[in-house]
């Protein structure tokens, strides 16, 4: 289950230009940081100005588990060998979004679980992004931005991530993991083809998938036609 974002308690003293900008009310909207190309580097500039963020936990490790049958976990544990013994490092993997158009996702590696949380929360904060939704499905043409324009395709490693438009009602028909990426985006309906073993992975090839969501050029008149949206709705 998402949770939503609480706001930091400590007053936030921005040293960025973009930050001392928010700050100052000269900045109102992210899409004026996103479509500048610059990026962010203060998570206290995400806070201001998308006040309503939730957030969720990615599972991409696993317990210890007889013949390698433990269960999923929300930590990833690695460790060094050295002269003075085993060395622990933990790994979490965080995706913000508004479950309207906006979505990032970022890992955090520390000595302890908690710094690890906090450091993927911060790091899923400063790559937040926006992505195009609409109805790509043939057997819908609804023109509303329920699932994902066109059929894009994601690669990292050996994985591969393939999403599809779908129509209403289908649901998030996608491996569990990735649900809560787009479900966090404000996809609502979705077909997708997964291969690969690595979590890790098939988690960057969904969010490059994402992403020429974004980066490929669409007509204007399959714009109408598909109904898509970039980013949330205009009021």
């Amino acid at each position: 289950m998402s949770e939503v974002l609480q706001k930091n308690e400590e007053v936030w003293n921005p040293k960025t230009e973009i930050g001392i900008k928010v700050k100052k009310g000269d900045i109102k909207d992210i899409d004026e940081i996103i479509y500048s190309g610059k990026k962010i580097m203060e998570a206290g500039i995400v806070d201001a100005l998308m006040p309503n963020l939730e957030f969720d936990i990615i599972a991409i490790g696993q317990s210890k588990g007889k013949f390698g049958g433990g269960k999923r976990s929300i930590w990833r544990q690695t460790q060094k060998k050295t002269k003075e013994g085993n060395k622990p490092k933990f790994s979490s993997l965080i995706v913000v979004g508004n479950r309207d158009g906006y979505i990032g996702v970022g890992i955090g590696k520390a000595k302890d679980t908690m710094p690890a949380r906090k450091k993927a929360l911060r790091n899923s904060r400063l790559n937040i992004m926006k992505i195009k939704r609409g109805c790509g499905s043939w057997e819908c043409s609804c023109k509303e931005p329920h699932s994902i324009p066109f059929k894009v395709i994601g690669k990292c490693g050996s994985a591969v991530v393939e999403l599809i438009p779908a129509p209403k009602g289908t649901g998030l028909c996608i491996e569990r993991e990735l649900k809560k990426i787009v479900d966090l985006a404000g996809i609502k309906d979705i077909y997708s083809k997964c291969e690969g073993h690595s979590k890790l992975n098939k988690i960057n090839a969904c969010v490059k998938a994402l992403k020429k969501l974004t980066s490929m050029k669409v007509r204007p008149e399959f714009i109408e036609k598909a109904g898509i949206l970039d980013g949330r709705k205009k009021e």
